[in-house]
């Protein structure tokens, strides 16, 4: 049993000899769950109310002794030769509220009748009162082979603990399993790291995931453990402090660790009070609570949930960094020879068994430039396996030296800039630098966003993660061996003088979040005061600056305007005004957008870069003093498309006979591709009364787009949209347009809920079927979108704000909705524009996370913008009750 004095522990104690424990079953059974309970109750007050967390771990795993043995002494008989032996976290006398509780019956032989009945028992009261139990029953020998088989198994019987039986048999079964019975040092050295490898793998090698798992995650409390089971498997030590005496761990280091496990343990404790269970996920929907737990308020530029969520992020990528250079030291001191030849690199650094290291304890403290130095060294060596730990340890203890008179040394500005501009390891040595505490260090802006979260579903990454997996996007486009990822980015990367611009601009262009203020403005000025002070010209460091300004301008041009509108191209082509600064913009958004959460980048948002930078591109080659001219444009998609199907076979007279309704607003809307897919539809039409509806598997935009033609009516767009999302596609566009007073065409861009486009036949019959049924039918209602909402977006209130506004310019009026997300939003907001005799003409539909902002181009049914301010006024009170009515 740990050892454990507390009056808390004297408390618990008391609940269980303050019950009636020798009756019948089942007033045992009834006492050991009151026990039990009120011993919860008990650690969870004495929690609220401050009590340190280490005794309280303890606490939990003697009361539970007390408990088991309890019930184990009276259900198995006393003669029966086997021992109950506690294994894993409950072996090392650490139990948190709702832990399981780890068991191994160890028996002398294999049990008889009477003796299975007896453990079955014992095994299922425990169940019944309430305890989560894993357990094994096993001989001396089916110990001593699962441990061979399995290092999981071997590490659970190396930190087991006797709770009852004989201290002799378990002596024995604890020599079978030693090391030098089975997993020498190195052996076990090598499967533990590879354990962790795969663990970490799971989480995408980041401690800054979102929701992350406080027992597993990268910096997790695995890790710490992991430090102590290598620790206890090579030298025999029994807790992270013997390691202070072994020289493996400094006493300053083994402080860390062990602030680091108490908040930790703080953290998951209160999660496993809070959800009443074994809970070790910081889901959304406990990290507000959580916050208030651990007192924090709410400031005016970040939440009381933002500022708890750092925290844990910065002690998590502390831990990580601890974890990797213990486990360095550890590879060096058992795999690898520490007398092996050195190779000299320069005059700081050696290299050694495939490791840098500095060439004396002092070569920071000599030479502070070496701290950026060293990673040069791994990027201009690639051949390099990493760092030594001491090294390691002397850049923790070192990085201090990085100061103001440091970041102003021209050396050290030249070395950066180096970093950024060589070939190779760019985005390694960047990250390598962060986890080393560098990189915050040398940029203070980029220290004071490490860790930093968004409470939001949209940024999946904390601000640090986020810029440097820009910045690896950004990488990639410059090398040509990924050519084949995102060819249009990285032809246009390649070709741009100064790469470095570009990752400067990433580096800086979220630096400045939750500072207060515009992000991007802030970031600018920051960006370019670096430029000036690494000595870049007056151009780039404007250039830069620009970048970081403007880094959101093509993206929400792109995805909230109309980017059909010969206005809208000029209007972003001349923010932009000439061809380099739009390559670099175009190249930095992609980077950005695909770094801010992997899930939301699709095809459909590439498609509408793309468009959007080629026009662009097109206005500025013709010169921004020549506006588009929209006949130009028009006749030249009509044109391709004409072209295009006169070679498929048609006569032209028939095509120009289709199109003969459309007005100019169709040709501006679709692609010559898209021109010619709708006229092979319309003509073959015979009955033009009845609704035709078509679904293409992939288009041009790289999404999959259904197409209706149908008489005129305001209940085709819910109708369709209820039906798309019923069927489980995300809508990420629609375009309508009337052909006179009675028909229309609607064309729907969808893509599959994984962002992908439908690629089975039988799917897109399916989808085409089911909605040529639905509008089939006499009923005006759409169908009844039964999907749910999502468990991460009911975690968020997200208020509704509708702004509507004309567009002179188009004869047209834009209603912007920014709201929560839920299923069937679109047909819930078509209902209202029928009910209002609105017509819809066009729609950007973008979900960000938890909300979604839309954007739709509506006119009256006589296609004139809405002028009528009582009727604006109506229009808005009736979006605004539908969507907030979460009911319908």
């Amino acid at each position: 049993m740990p050892a454990n004095d507390s009056a808390l522990l004297a408390n618990l104690i008391e609940i269980i000899d303050s019950k009636d424990m020798s009756t019948d079953r089942r007033t045992h059974l009834a006492s050991c769950r009151a026990a039990l309970k009120s011993a919860g109750s008990e650690l969870a007050n004495t929690f609220a109310n401050g009590a340190d967390i280490v005794d309280l771990i303890h606490s939990r795993a003697s009361f539970i002794d007390s408990l088991v043995v309890n019930v184990w002494q009276r259900y198995v008989n006393h003669q029966f030769l086997a021992s109950l032996v506690a294994v894993g976290g409950y072996g090392r006398g650490e139990l948190h509220p709702y832990s399981d509780v780890d068991l191994m019956i160890l028996i002398a032989k294999e049990p008889g009748t009477e003796q299975t009945e007896q453990l079955e028992t014992f095994l299922t009261f425990l169940w019944d009162i309430g305890l989560a139990v894993g357990h094994s029953v096993r001989t001396i020998d089916d110990c001593a082979d699962a441990a061979k088989q399995d290092v999981t198994i071997a590490t659970a019987l190396m930190e087991s603990r006797l709770l009852c039986g004989s201290q002799k048999h378990f002596r024995v079964m604890k020599e079978a399993v030693a090391k030098d019975k089975m997993w020498p040092s190195d052996k076990f050295f090598d499967a533990k790291r590879a354990e962790q490898v795969r663990r970490h793998a799971k989480f995408h090698d980041t401690a800054h995931n979102l929701e992350p798992n406080v027992k597993e995650s990268p910096g997790g409390l695995r890790d710490i453990q992991n430090i102590t089971w290598v620790a206890k498997r090579h030298f025999g030590t029994q807790t992270l402090h013997d390691l202070v005496s072994t020289g493996f761990l400094t006493e300053n280091e083994y402080q860390e660790l062990e602030t680091g496990q108490r908040f930790l343990w703080e953290v998951r404790f209160a999660l496993h009070v809070l959800t009443g269970r074994c809970e070790d996920r910081l889901l959304f929907d406990y990290q507000p609570r959580l916050a208030s737990r651990f007192g924090y308020k709410d400031a005016p530029h970040s939440l009381a949930v933002e500022q708890f969520m750092q925290r844990y992020y910065r002690m998590v990528m502390e831990l990580n960094r601890v974890n990797e250079m213990l486990l360095e030291l550890f590879e060096e001191n058992i795999l690898l020879d520490p007398h092996s030849p050195a190779t000299r690199l320069g005059k700081d650094f050696i290299e050694r068994n495939g490791f840098l290291e500095t060439v004396s304890d002092d070569t920071f403290r000599n030479s502070p430039s070496a701290l950026l130095k060293l990673f040069i060294h791994l990027q201009k060596n690639p051949a390099l396996k990493g760092v030594s730990a001491a090294t390691i340890r002397q850049i923790r203890r070192d990085r201090i030296l990085v100061d103001e008179k440091f970041r102003a040394n021209p050396e050290n500005q030249r070395l950066f800039m180096d970093i950024l501009s060589t070939p190779n390891g760019v985005t390694h040595e960047l990250r390598r630098m962060n986890r080393y505490g560098v990189l915050g260090r040398y940029l203070p802006e980029f220290g004071r966003v490490v860790g930093r979260m968004q409470f939001d579903l949209f940024h999946a990454y904390t601000v640090d993660e986020h810029t440097l997996f820009v910045i690896s996007n950004l990488r990639r486009f410059a090398l040509p061996r990924f050519d084949r990822e995102f060819p249009y980015c990285s032809e246009i990367m390649q070709r741009l003088d100064k790469p470095v611009l570009a990752y400067i601009a990433g580096l800086f262009h979220d630096i400045a979040k939750g500072r207060g203020g515009e992000h991007s403005t802030l970031g600018a000025t920051d960006a370019e005061n670096f430029c000036r002070r690494h000595e870049l010209s007056r151009y780039e460091s404007r250039l830069v600056s620009w970048l970081v300004r403007n880094h959101l301008l093509l993206s929400i041009t792109a995805q909230k305007k109309d980017i059909s509108d010969p206005n809208v191209i000029m209007d972003f082509a001349r923010a932009v005004g000439d061809q380099i600064h739009l390559d670099y913009l175009y190249v930095l958004t992609v980077a950005d957008v695909r770094a801010t959460n992997p899930v939301l980048w699709n095809s459909w948002k590439a498609s509408l870069f793309r468009e959007l930078y080629d026009q662009a591109r097109r206005v500025l080659r013709q010169g921004l003093e020549n506006p588009i001219d929209k006949q130009d444009l028009i006749s030249e998609t009509k044109g391709v498309a004409l072209k295009t199907l006169v070679t498929d076979g048609y006569s032209k007279a028939d095509i120009e006979n289709v199109w003969q309704p459309f007005g100019d607003e169709y040709f501006l809307l679709f692609t010559h591709q898209e021109l010619a897919w709708h006229a092979t539809i319309l003509l073959h039409i015979d009955d033009d009364s009845t609704p035709t509806v078509r679904v293409k598997q992939q288009t041009d935009r790289g999404v999959t787009a259904v197409f209706v033609f149908a008489p005129e009516s305001g209940r085709i767009f819910p109708m369709v949209t209820a039906t798309l999302v019923q069927l489980g596609l995300n809508i990420v566009d629609a375009r309508i347009v009337s052909l006179g007073e009675s028909l229309t065409i609607h064309t729907y861009h969808v893509l599959e809920d994984t962002g992908m486009y439908i690629d089975n036949t039988e799917r897109q019959m399916q989808i085409q079927e089911i909605i040529q049924s639905e509008l089939a039918r006499s009923t005006s209602q759409p169908m009844q979108v039964t999907r749910h909402v999502p468990r991460q977006v009911r975690m968020f209130t997200t208020p509704t704000n509708i702004e509507i506004r004309k567009d002179e310019a188009n004869q047209r009026t834009v209603i912007d909705i920014a709201t929560g997300d839920q299923p069937g939003l679109l047909s819930k907001i078509g209902q209202v524009f029928d009910a209002c005799e609105i017509r819809l003409q066009n729609a950007r539909i973008a979900t960000v996370g938890e909300r979604v902002e839309d954007v739709f181009f509506v006119t009256d049914r006589d296609g004139l913008p809405l002028n009528d301010e009582n009727r604006i006024e109506r229009l808005h009170e009736k979006l605004r009750t539908q969507l907030e009515d979460r009911t319908n």
